[in-house]
């Protein structure tokens, strides 16, 4: 008890000599200074346009950029379904990609939507690393899902899902 007492006695004599440590320069928080605001000078003639809307485009109409998607077909589908609601249909399926890690899956269909001869056709994609490992089949596994309206529906007989080894479909 007494050698603790002493110890933190002593401790506390250190700790209260340090109090010149948060002046001197080897205090890292020392080593920038103070702060100090200075006057702003004008680069840009002032226009007559809002800064915060951006120019090449107007919040009340869609940017012209093209999005480009990087997805891959995935290796397999390994399950589908298409699960009913009120205002159409989702339809959900479920990849085994090849290797982990895959991520942005999505089903594309290449005709925008649209049925060929009843039949629409949609491809299973995913950004898949290259430099990842294979690992074990629970950890690829994907799932995506697609949403039909009820007016699509009355033209599609057919849901096909493509993979890059096989392809899953179902009929109404």
């Amino acid at each position: 008890m007494r050698k603790s007492v002493a110890v933190l006695v002593i401790l506390s004599m250190t700790l209260a000599g340090c109090g010149g440590w948060r002046d001197s320069r080897m205090n890292p928080g020392n080593w920038f200074g103070k702060s100090r605001a200075e006057a702003r000078t004008q680069t840009q003639t002032p226009a007559q346009t809002n800064p915060l809307i951006p120019e090449e485009t107007s919040i009340f109409r869609r940017s012209r950029k093209e999005e480009v998607y990087l997805g891959t077909p995935v290796d397999q589908i390994v399950a589908m379904n298409v699960e009913r609601t009120s205002a159409g249909a989702i339809i959900k399926a479920t990849g085994q990609t090849v290797r982990q890690g895959a991520f942005d899956v999505r089903l594309v269909s290449e005709t925008d939507g649209e049925p060929v001869d009843g039949v629409l056709t949609l491809e299973m994609k995913a950004v898949q690393p290259v430099n990842m490992p294979q690992g074990p089949e629970r950890v690829r596994r994907a799932t995506a899902g697609y949403f039909v309206s009820n007016q699509d529906l009355a033209g599609i007989q057919t849901i096909r899902v493509l993979a890059a080894r096989n392809a899953h479909s179902t009929r109404r």
